[in-house]
């Protein structure tokens, strides 16, 4: 902040989070009393106070969710304005997203705001204890490519596993004691076996 006698150093900037970019809810939580704030990021909690002289925040001309108006200064370079949803955005207790759906806000929405968010198209497969999903193979290909989303509650169990022609050897994706293993045996070179897990 600055005062009438001139200027003092003010400028607060807090970073929190990495790769929030998955296509998931994340929940943000930020509280301010006086000069101590405290920054929740999915139940991460960041302690910290402002720089700055004053303890009071006048908040006494707009705020925006999502974006800003071009006569808005930003202290980042972007201003590239949120590509997303957002919900539940509570600012003092009041629920703003219900305010604005009821036309019960003073300030106008600005743009071409959606009440509703398209969730991805997805099919989920349930695999129980003696399941199993089985694809043809591709013969005589030097390339393995295999992508897939999983959530289980159980610390141990197959997810992929594939058989190389000829008898060569195998590839095996498992989940073993809540990580992640990929084993690879190929029975024609001494070193026969490679395992990697994460």
């Amino acid at each position: 902040g600055s005062n009438q006698l001139g200027s003092i150093f003010g400028h607060t900037s807090v970073t929190t989070g990495s790769l929030l970019d998955d296509h998931h809810w994340h929940s943000i939580v930020i509280e301010r009393h006086g000069r101590n704030i405290n920054l929740t990021l999915d139940r991460h909690m960041q302690h910290f106070r402002t720089n700055g002289e004053f303890d009071y925040l006048d908040l006494d001309y707009e705020i925006t969710f999502g974006g800003m108006p071009f006569s808005g200064k930003p202290s980042s370079n972007s201003r590239k304005n949120f590509k997303g949803c957002m919900e539940s955005i509570n600012y003092n207790g009041n629920n703003i997203t219900d305010l604005a759906k009821r036309k019960k806000l003073e300030p106008s929405n600005v743009g071409n705001l959606s009440f509703s968010c398209v969730e991805p198209h997805t099919v989920p497969v349930f695999f129980n204890a003696t399941s199993y999903l089985e694809v043809p193979g591709r013969p005589s290909q030097d390339l393995f490519s295999v992508s897939f989303l999983f959530r289980t509650w159980n610390p141990n169990g197959l997810l992929l596993f594939s058989s190389f022609a000829d008898d060569l050897g195998n590839v095996e994706i498992d989940i073993n004691e809540g990580k992640v293993s990929v084993h690879i045996n190929v029975t024609q070179v001494k070193k026969n076996r490679i395992d990697i897990s994460s």
